[in-house]
């Protein structure tokens, strides 16, 4: 970390995403594949979804390097050295186990394919979502020890409820952190049987979105918060469509900043849904997509689920306040992420612009194609 003029310290940038999802079809093209079967209502062979997205963009290599998914945003990573990187992992990873009952969708990457986690080398893998546990407890341990063993932190399920709720603490420099805690709600799937307990391995899981609720999260957080640090809570929450938030998602979130939270990070959607600065602190309802093999999929193309956003969040040097948003548009092809067209970039600019306004804030877009919402945009 470099020292402003003065001695001042540089923001704190925390890189975040959509759902990660190297599961079913990219898990197919990838070098070390798992067991292609599926139970799904309509679909017995994840290789039917490498298919799909064939039909649409044209042939994939197989098999490709496990760089390959993320394609374009690497370099970009790079180049913007974020402080700390933060995923939602939405995959068991795991060769065993045994398919969950009462789902329609399950998700399992090979273990042999965890380079793709590597690659973007995350500090923190939050796992408190509606497909970790797809192939069962097994599936779940499976994964817990996969990423251990790779030193990747996973947060949001353990062995048991002091596991599975245990904030991640992310060094940042010689006196700054980050401190995330998260959890998952049944209503983006989650279900509540999933909760881990004292004697059950399982996933951090938010009954309610009631003061009480928000209460517990932000004390997860706060009581290892210090002065400078930067609190996350990431939330898997909410339905997978459409730009609504409901009411009581923008109470909870607005609680858990009232509460001293920084930052509210949801995901669950498969496109990205509004961006809210409340009392200078950031709050993401839902990120979209990262990772999955979702193109070709007919349906809801209204909303442009190929259009991709990777966040850069910067926060004022010894507080969690909001210094700058900016994100980096992609677009899936072939199961990698690339550079949209410039009429791409600016449809997903107006879109997200409309969506925004009504919580204060405006989207614009920078020389290099990155959308922001600059500091003069932010209210106070």
């Amino acid at each position: 970390m470099t020292t402003l003029k003065g001695g001042e310290m540089n923001p704190v940038t925390v890189f975040l995403c959509g759902d990660v999802m190297p599961a079913r079809g990219v898990d197919q093209i990838l070098p070390c594949s798992g067991d292609p079967a599926l139970r799904e209502p309509v679909v017995d062979d994840a290789r039917t979804y490498v298919a799909l997205a064939e039909k649409v963009s044209g042939p994939i290599p197989r098999p490709v390097d496990f760089s390959w998914p993320w394609g374009v945003a690497l370099p970009v990573l790079e180049a913007e050295a974020p402080d700390v990187r933060l995923i939602n992992l939405e995959t068991s990873v795991t060769a065993g186990g045994e398919f969950a009952l009462d789902k329609q969708l399950h998700y399992r990457m090979s273990p042999g394919n965890l380079p793709v986690l590597t690659a973007v080398r995350p500090d923190a893998c939050a796992l408190a979502n509606n497909h970790v546990l797809d192939f069962g407890v097994a599936g779940l341990t499976d994964t817990l020890g996969v990423l251990n063993q790779a030193g990747l932190r996973g947060l949001g399920a353990g062995y048991d409820v002091i596991e599975a709720t245990e904030p991640v603490i992310v060094p940042v420099d010689g006196t700054r952190r980050v401190v995330i805690f998260a959890a998952g709600m049944a209503s983006s799937g989650v279900p509540r049987r999933w909760a881990a307990t004292g004697t059950q391995p399982g996933v951090s899981f938010v009954r309610d979105l009631s003061g009480r609720s928000a209460a517990e999260v932000s004390r997860r957080v706060l009581e290892h918060k210090r002065p400078g640090d930067v609190g996350i809570v990431s939330l898997h929450w909410g339905t997978n469509w459409g730009y609504r938030v409901d009411p009581s998602q923008v109470r909870f979130a607005h609680r858990l900043i009232d509460a001293g939270v920084d930052v509210v990070y949801g995901h669950s959607s498969h496109h990205p849904r509004p961006i809210e600065v409340y009392r200078n602190r950031l709050i993401l309802y839902g990120c979209g997509d990262a990772i999955n093999d979702y193109e070709g999929i007919p349906g809801h193309s209204n909303y442009r689920d190929d259009l991709r956003l990777l966040y850069f969040a910067s926060f004022k040097s010894g507080s969690g306040e909001l210094a700058s948003l900016r994100m980096l548009p992609l677009q899936a092809r072939k199961m990698r992420l690339e550079h949209p067209a410039d009429r791409d970039v600016e449809w997903l600019r107006s879109r997200l612009d409309s969506v925004c306004r009504p919580f204060g804030v405006r989207v614009g877009r920078e020389p290099s194609g990155m959308l922001q919402i600059g500091q003069a945009q932010l209210p106070h």
